[in-house]
């Protein structure tokens, strides 16, 4: 039991370093992101200095990439001795947070790496191919390196969350231009990560990262883009999923003993779309767009899969 719990430590030990690597690749792209509002496209730039940004853009992300691969290998990896290619069933983990996890990371992923590549000024279906298979491409990368070691295994399930995710972006592009529907996260502290703090965190960013009891993932839609005129063009509804009641990855035998039972956790809530606040400041809105993938405090209903309603004045 010991060295089961060990594995399960370093496996959210990593889960939590791969979270980490969303911020890496961000603070790495960063200097080339503009809000798309104010990106002229090809029209406003000439040819060649769209190729050259586009170059440049491509090597420092890869580099990025590539560093945090490298970086991955030595720190948890090498931990491990390598095996031939296998595959990994976890699709019964943490009731599917760590699924919705992957989802919400290709997504913003897409998001970023397609405002990066339409600021160079390059096609519509350009920066929607390239730059919205970001996501797919690096967690790709990284259940790779999943499937040749001991400690770990390729996982078709991150898979199919991946690929959720980017279709998802990519999707709405293709379809209507813009993301009507909007992929964010929600985190706050709970009890459970003091039963288990090895294994769900004991600092503060820690706990944000590894206790999935207290992440909440939305499907953020925006009214006026479905129904326009019958609200403020920047109103959303969110739908939000979550669970509780977990101290790993499986429930364990002591789990019914403490009465600690696991269930599923969905909510309904307003948010704002930040992308449709206006401002004539280039850095501002290029703020708006990142914090955009952020569920904003609101008042939510909660419907618990044990029979529960729950309402909050404010949910984060």
């Amino acid at each position: 039991m010991k060295g089961m719990a060990g594995d399960l430590a370093k496996r959210a030990e990593r889960m939590s370093a791969c979270s980490l690597v969303v911020g890496v690749i961000f603070m790495v792209a960063f200097p080339f992101i503009q809000a798309r509002a104010g990106a002229g496209g090809a029209d406003t730039l000439t040819e060649r200095k769209c190729e050259r940004c586009l170059l440049r853009t491509g090597l420092v992300v890869g580099s990025g990439m590539a560093a945090t691969y490298i970086a991955l290998d030595q720190a948890w990896y090498d931990q491990y001795e390598r095996s031939p290619f296998h595959t990994f069933n976890d699709g019964g983990e943490w009731l599917q947070m760590d699924k919705a996890g992957h989802f919400f990371s290709a997504y913003t992923l897409g998001n970023w790496g397609h405002a990066v590549v339409a600021r160079c000024g390059a096609s519509r279906a350009t920066a929607r191919w390239a730059g919205g298979s970001l996501g797919l491409v690096f967690l790709t990368g990284v259940e790779l390196l999943d499937g040749t070691s001991t400690g770990w295994g390729f996982s078709w399930w991150d898979m199919a969350a991946n690929v959720a995710g980017s279709g998802l972006f990519i999707g709405q592009d293709a379809l209507w231009g813009n993301q009507r529907i909007a992929v964010k996260l929600s985190a706050h502290h709970t009890d459970y990560a003091a039963q288990r703090p090895d294994l769900l965190g004991t600092g503060t960013t820690e706990r944000y990262l590894k206790d999935y009891n207290g992440q909440t993932i939305w499907l953020s839609a925006n009214v006026d883009r479905f129904a326009h005129g019958w609200g403020p063009d920047w109103l959303n509804l969110a739908f939000g999923y979550g669970a509780e009641g977990m101290t790993s990855a499986e429930p364990l035998e002591d789990d019914a003993a403490t009465g600690i039972t696991p269930y599923r956790e969905f909510y309904l809530s307003p948010d704002l779309d930040l992308t449709r606040i206006r401002t004539r400041s280039k850095c501002l809105r290029t703020i708006l767009f990142v914090l955009n993938g952020i569920k904003i405090p609101a008042p939510a209903l909660e419907y618990q899969s044990d029979g529960h309603f729950v309402g909050h004045w404010l949910y984060f």
